[in-house]
């Protein structure tokens, strides 16, 4: 089968169009043919991974010595990215009972990466479920990443509905599920922070207010919120504090130890509390998410798509911090190299 591999850490250009062996379903697992994988933030960070250091990592030194371990440390272990993706299942092993052959279905690795390729192999019991009725392989390809984690992040400060809720970073991956959630599972006020070409990317995803962040600080406006969600960090609770009503949260899915211990002195001292929290993913998640995709709650929003050849062309549009919404790599079966 077709895949696209690399086998040193670098630039774009190191991912290269190659044959691999087709792999053969478990007892436990099911064969998927991919359709439709996007590319995230993740992909573009494990691909240079030896070039990122701690200090521009997203994280704390901990989760980058983890992950640095986990993904090589002078060469990738895992030559395949792609984390989320759609297809059909081909074929299922004896002991699968939740699925069967021509289902179509869509689904989240993580870590285990893999999606960019004809084929991959998945345990029933994985983050995979069937696809959306209403959405097309390329649409749903880019659901199960950042709406699994905007809705694991946003459970763990219990909003309610009526709240004013700010998302600051609300056309990327997480941010745009995380807008869709908070204003139409959740029920609250929303107001997206975004740049300049995304703001009618932002409003069409339900936003109630969206603050150009090139032409306006929302910290200086005087508005307060029950909850501002930062996806990457890019502010701070010393700006944020006087945007938060009594009993307001800051809460940060990216975070460094200064926030680790933010959050553990605000459990003790003061109304306002920084929550840095870790998403999780389960497969009933994206059951649940399948159906609020159906009931017209979550939309996906597809700026452009790539051959499975031009990989590394969608790899240089992401990171070049053009896109406006997703960016989907398209499988086309029967092609040789």
């Amino acid at each position: 089968m077709k895949a696209i591999v690399y086998t040193e850490y670098g630039p774009p250009e190191v991912l290269q169009l190659k044959e691999v062996a087709k792999p053969t379903p478990k007892e436990d697992e099911v064969l998927i043919k991919i359709y439709a994988a996007s590319v995230n933030y993740g992909d573009i960070i494990t691909r240079n991974f030896k070039n990122i250091p701690p200090s521009k990592f997203n994280m704390s030194m901990p989760f980058w010595f983890g992950a640095r371990i986990y993904f090589g440390l002078t060469r990738p272990k895992i030559n395949i990215l792609g984390s989320e993706f759609a297809g059909e299942i081909e074929a299922v092993g004896k002991d699968v009972k939740l699925f069967r052959k021509g289902d179509q279905v869509f689904a989240y690795r993580g870590m285990r990466m893999g999606a960019n390729a004809e084929y991959l192999c998945m345990p029933e019991d994985g983050v995979v479920a069937l696809k959306p009725a209403n959405m097309t392989c390329e649409e749903a390809a880019t659901a199960p990443y950042g709406t699994l984690m905007a809705l694991s992040l946003l459970r763990k400060v219990n909003i309610q509905s009526g709240q004013k809720v700010l998302i600051n970073g609300a056309s990327g991956g997480i941010g745009s599920a995380a807008t869709q959630l908070a204003k139409s599972h959740f029920g609250a006020e929303v107001t997206g922070v975004c740049s300049t070409p995304r703001l009618e990317l932002v409003k069409s995803l339900g936003a109630d207010k969206v603050i150009d962040y090139t032409k306006e600080d929302f910290t200086q406006s005087g508005e307060t919120y029950d909850l501002i969600f930062d996806i990457l960090g890019k502010s701070s609770f010393s700006r944020c504090k006087s945007s938060l009503k009594q009993n307001g949260r800051y809460l940060l899915a990216s975070f460094k130890m200064r926030q680790l211990f933010q959050m553990l002195w605000t459990k003790i001292i003061g109304s306002k509390k920084v929550i840095c929290a870790m998403a999780s993913d389960k497969a009933e998640d994206l059951i649940f998410i399948k159906k609020l995709i159906e009931a017209g709650k979550i939309k996906s929003v597809i700026d452009r798509c790539y051959p499975l050849e031009q990989t590394a062309e969608a790899h240089r549009y992401v990171e070049n911090g053009l896109k406006k919404g997703h960016v989907v790599i398209t499988v086309e079966h029967n092609k040789k190299i």
